[in-house]
């Protein structure tokens, strides 16, 4: 979507990335965990593994890492709440500027 990313860029964006994901992922362990505790019969196994089957579909398609679905990704993140502007603090300012207006929306 914009120019080429800079090795400093990159290793930026991996930072950020890898921060989101894990925290994201986090999350749904939590959750995972606390739902297959109070799981006492056969309704409760299965609404746990179709709340693990919707977290994986939303994650897998929203963690993107090709530097041509990074703005868009980092852009969601954003309007999510999962990273800060300050996060990608030494990206370009023409990426700051597309992935500000993705937050946007």
């Amino acid at each position: 979507m914009t120019d080429e990313w800079s090795s400093s860029e990159k290793k930026i964006a991996r930072r950020v990335f890898d921060a989101a994901l894990h925290q994201e992922l986090t999350e749904v362990l939590q959750t995972f965990k606390a739902m297959a505790e109070r799981a006492s019969d056969p309704e409760g196994m299965w609404s746990t593994e179709e709340f693990l089957s919707k977290s994986r579909w939303a994650i897998d398609s929203k963690y993107d890492y090709r530097y041509s679905q990074l703005d868009l990704v980092f852009g969601r993140l954003l309007r999510e709440g999962r990273i800060s502007e300050q996060d990608l603090s030494g990206l370009s300012e023409s990426k700051m500027s597309v992935i500000l207006r993705i937050a946007a929306f």
